[in-house]
């Protein structure tokens, strides 16, 4: 079975940079089949997805957001993050790391959500 937990921290002050971990169980983050997504979903609107990392470390993010995200990985650790500079209180939200089946394509294993608060 595989499980995903995000973790970082709760609050982040506004123009500072918020950097969450999601830490891989029951599978790696290498194996060809899969990629590996961060999602959001901000107060009473809609997933959105952020970007991905692949099996072999290629990134690709949503052209909203790719001037200030950065996903990257520890293989040693099994776990990928995600770092958004320059936060709003617009980019308050919970945020999701989730598995991305390419073949599907969707999104099959997903974490619990970490709610990211951008306040002073």
């Amino acid at each position: 079975q595989v499980q995903l937990q995000e973790s970082g921290p709760g609050l982040v002050k506004p123009s500072q940079t918020l950097s969450l971990t999601c830490t891989v169980s029951g599978g790696s983050i290498t194996t060809i089949y899969y990629a590996w997504s961060w999602i959001r979903q901000p107060p009473g609107k809609g997933l959105e997805w952020m970007g991905v990392i692949l099996s072999d470390g290629s990134t690709y993010y949503s052209p909203s957001l790719k001037s200030r995200t950065s996903i990257s990985r520890d293989t040693s650790k099994n776990q990928f993050s995600l770092q958004l500079s320059s936060v709003t209180p617009e980019d308050t939200a919970v945020y999701y790391c989730a598995r991305w089946v390419v073949a599907g394509p969707t999104h099959d294993y997903w974490g619990q959500g970490t709610q990211v608060t951008v306040s002073s």
